[in-house]
């Protein structure tokens, strides 16, 4: 039995459980984001982040390193496209999901987040900042929306990245405009209709509830860990000097190199 460090929220986690699912592989799943789930978690991982999986005598950390072993433990089905040429394209679509459009939703979306509750505001710029580079990738999104509907010319590992933080993209104020993404608005569509993201979409609804419904958080609530991509949007955009506060009062903190 596969077990994955999990959390219900998480991009990542939600890839790869969406990729389970497709798969149809039974696991057991930890929400290893919570503060008593901690040790655990650093047992896995020292770098404190989801997911991992373990199963039998491996363990593997990183949400493309969990789906590329699971696409050669269990091939079939598989989340990559058949030709060469479409499986490049869908390795492109998940790394710019899991750097580039992770990195600006998660630097712009801080203030909402139900663990956190700050009490300041993001420092000036930041969420246009955010706004003007989620317009960029989009915009090259929606021109490389196969004729299927699909990232790629079927359901895909790149649609699978994509997903959560398309769907996340309300949540910061950026509303997808069916005038302007007429596919992208089309693909979004059709993701919220497979089998796989209906069940994930069902599970971080019922999670929000069972998490949050008491006022009280499971998991910090002050400390952020920041890795390198989020870092990188940060300092690119000229937030440094925002960023060494963070630091410096404990909010912000990096992890493990190891």
């Amino acid at each position: 039995m596969i077990t994955l460090y999990d959390n219900p929220f998480s991009p990542f986690a939600r890839k790869v459980r969406m990729v389970l699912r497709i798969k149809q592989i039974p696991f057991r799943s930890i929400d290893a984001l919570a503060r008593s789930e901690r040790e655990r978690l650093e047992q896995v991982n020292r770098r404190l982040e989801v997911p991992v999986l373990v199963e039998d005598e491996v363990t593997v950390a990183d949400s493309a390193d969990i789906v590329a072993y699971l696409e050669d433990r269990y091939p079939a089905p598989s989340v990559f496209p058949d030709s060469v040429g479409e499986r490049a394209k869908a390795r492109r679509w998940q790394r710019r999901a899991d750097s580039v459009l992770d990195a600006i939703i998660h630097d712009i979306s801080i203030w909402s987040w139900p663990t956190h509750r700050r009490t300041d505001e993001p420092p000036p710029g930041l969420r246009e900042a955010g706004g003007r580079d989620l317009e960029h990738i989009l915009t090259q999104l929606e021109r490389e929306i196969d004729p299927s509907g699909f990232c790629c010319d079927t359901l895909s590992i790149a649609d699978l990245a994509l997903f959560p933080h398309v769907s996340s993209l309300k949540a910061v104020g950026f509303e997808l405009d069916d005038s302007r993404y007429p596919k992208l608005c089309r693909w979004n569509r059709l993701m919220r209709s497979q089998d796989a993201v209906v069940d994930d979409l069902a599970y971080v609804k019922r999670s929000i509830v069972e998490k949050f419904a008491s006022g009280q958080s499971p998991y910090e609530s002050e400390r952020i860990v920041w890795r390198g991509d989020r870092i990188e949007w940060l300092l690119a955009n000229g937030f440094v000097d925002w960023f060494v506060v963070e630091l410096r009062a404990g909010r912000g903190v990096l992890p493990r190199s190891v």
